[in-house]
């Protein structure tokens, strides 16, 4: 069966996509385009460049998942280094070690620009700040003179990923040497469903979408940081489900991640195992109930209701 693939973003959660890829291995799936926003982004990318299952949590194991939060001096420095790494650099850390940990991945598979990938293989959903657009690239990177010979797929994943405040933006100079501030996708499109729609699907596009616990209303905010913190946690945590269309949901594989945050960086065995088994067994139980044509019967039915 061959499918397109819509990846969420979500964080550390991301680890469930990794089941869900193997439960969709064991059915024969072929993997015809992928997208993604944030985690969803590193998912899209690696699977799109012919890792397997099994070589992504492999690579897993040995990531030094601490090392995604990158700690600065000003970090070492208790409230006041906080502030001042949000006042200086936009944001209180640092988001370097995921783009080298991806570009050495990728770079085993002989990628490193969308040049090295089939044309429409891949797109990663980014928010530049500076213009107020949502980035589709490569598709959008026309808009600042560039091919996609000129970015590194790895340098787009850190700018799906860079959380707003969490993480620095990526500051990136186009050609024609203009500065834009590009951030995680997440801020207008965390779940791009939509982004390989034709009136004529010829296979269909499965989206892998998180479902979380209820956010905590009753939240203490004591300081800006916590502020902050709980922003974040409401724009990953309380958007989209409720915008969802009865034929998005139809095509989406929807994925309980319990409490676990988009930041827990510090996952134990445990929450990684939980994370895994939850992605590969909604996959296994959404695909044993999935029927194409009775799909494309439907969607046309609300088409001609329109």
């Amino acid at each position: 069966m061959k499918v397109d693939a819509v990846f969420e973003g979500g964080g550390i959660r991301g680890i469930a996509f990794i089941g869900a890829i193997q439960a969709m291995e064991e059915e024969n799936v072929e993997w015809e385009r992928l997208a993604g926003t944030s985690a969803g982004a590193v998912i899209a990318a690696l699977v799109a460049s012919g890792y397997k299952s099994y070589e992504i949590r492999d690579e897993l194991s040995k990531l030094d998942f601490s090392k995604l939060r990158g700690r600065t001096i000003l970090n070492r420095v208790p409230i006041i280094g906080t502030f001042l790494a949000l006042v200086v650099h936009l944001g209180i850390y640092k988001n370097n070690y995921l783009e080298t940990w991806v570009d050495s991945l990728l770079a085993e598979k002989g990628i490193k620009t969308f040049a090295d990938l089939p044309e429409g293989k891949l797109k990663i959903i980014a928010s530049d700040i500076s213009n107020g657009q949502l980035l589709i690239l490569p598709d959008d990177l026309v808009r600042y003179g560039m091919t996609p010979a000129d970015l590194k797929v790895s340098t787009a994943i850190m700018m799906s990923t860079s959380l707003p405040f969490f993480f620095r933006p990526v500051i990136w100079k186009s050609k024609d040497r203009n500065k834009s501030y590009i951030l995680d996708g997440g801020l207008l499109s965390n779940f791009p469903i939509w982004i390989f729609d034709t009136d004529n699907p010829r296979f269909p596009t499965f989206g892998f979408h998180f479902v979380k616990n209820e956010v905590n209303i009753n939240a203490v905010i004591p300081t800006p940081i916590h502020l902050f913190k709980n922003i974040f946690k409401t724009m990953l945590q309380a958007h989209d489900l409720r915008y969802m269309k009865e034929e998005t949901i139809e095509r989406t594989i929807q994925i309980p991640t319990g409490d676990i945050s988009a930041t827990d960086f510090e996952l134990n065995k445990d929450e990684i195992d939980f994370l895994y088994r939850s992605g590969y067994n909604s996959t296994k139980e959404f695909l044993s109930k999935w029927d194409f044509e009775q799909y494309k019967i439907k969607r046309s039915q609300r088409v001609k209701n329109k």
